[in-house]
């Protein structure tokens, strides 16, 4: 997904820098990737928070924080018109060597499973590949979060190790081939958009001049305007084309107890911070502890 900005980057600097990406895990583990770009080991990362520990309060926020998005648009007005923007570089300036970048939404969060999901008893022992924050919160419904390398999820569908996946929506199933070891995708999500970023060794960063810097800003726009159609799209043709996964869903009514779980939930993730919530404070450069 990111490849086309890349390339666009690289067409228009003309010589003047050249970007040389790499795919997830290909340098180093994805739990990795902050350590790695603040030692140089990598000059810049597009993720989320959260996958990469990102030793920021806002982390739990990246990626997918259970149902505090409902629509992909959410993530663009939130971060532009409702001030996270102003958070997120607040939080990331207290962290030396890495410098936050831009933020943009992807997929919602569904399960896609070897066996069907038709009520919420059906999550009870299954072990799943999902983010961390995600993974604490699915615990609650009886769901066992297993880490791995995510090249290595497939395998472990096949191996038996998981019994499923809770990290994108249809459109990525069926673009990395999880569809074909996953049979049922369920239609409720945990989260209607992923929230991700980019990021970039502080030192690289600030050597660019600034041409090429405002460059790079307008491939991120770019990139992140060209998933929102991508996958919105993608989740709309595959569940009624797509014809590797069958559809489910827990009722409504069972799911609304996912859904009132989730603000407790957020309650305790408050607890582990002093700071104001970010709806509440007054402007960006309220200090937090």
């Amino acid at each position: 997904m990111i490849k086309p900005s890349i390339d666009a980057f690289n067409k228009v600097a003309n010589g003047e820098m050249e970007i040389e990406l790499y795919t997830a895990d290909q340098l180093v583990p994805t739990l990795e990737l902050f350590r790695a770009m603040r030692n140089g080991t990598s000059d810049a990362v597009q993720s989320d928070d959260d996958s990469i520990a990102a030793p920021v309060d806002v982390s739990v926020f990246g990626g997918y924080f259970p149902f505090a998005t409902r629509y992909s648009l959410d993530v663009p007005v939130l971060f532009n018109e409702w001030g996270l923007n102003e958070i997120w570089e607040e939080a990331y300036g207290e962290v030396e060597g890495v410098t936050w970048l831009s933020t943009g939404f992807w997929d919602s969060c569904h399960f896609n499973t070897k066996n069907p999901i038709r009520s919420l008893a059906d999550l009870k022992g299954k072990r799943v590949f999902t983010f961390p924050t995600a993974g604490r919160f699915l615990a609650r419904f009886g769901v066992v979060p297993v880490t791995l390398l995510w090249e290595d999820v497939e395998v472990a569908v096949q191996t038996g190790e998981l019994d499923g996946i809770a990290w994108s929506g249809i459109t990525e199933d069926y673009t990395v081939g999880w569809a074909d070891v996953t049979p049922y995708f369920l239609t409720n999500n945990i989260s209607g958009a992923w929230i991700g970023s980019y990021f970039a060794n502080s030192e690289r960063w600030e050597a660019l001049p600034e041409h090429l810097k405002t460059l790079f800003k307008i491939c991120m726009d770019s990139s992140h305007y060209h998933r929102q159609h991508w996958y919105w799209g993608g989740e709309a043709k595959l569940r009624v084309q797509g014809t590797e996964m069958q559809l489910t869903t827990v009722p409504d009514a069972e799911w609304q107890m996912v859904e009132e779980e989730v603000h407790k939930f957020w309650d305790e993730i408050a607890e582990t911070s002093d700071s104001p919530p970010a709806w509440s404070r007054s402007s960006a450069t309220t200090p937090r502890r």
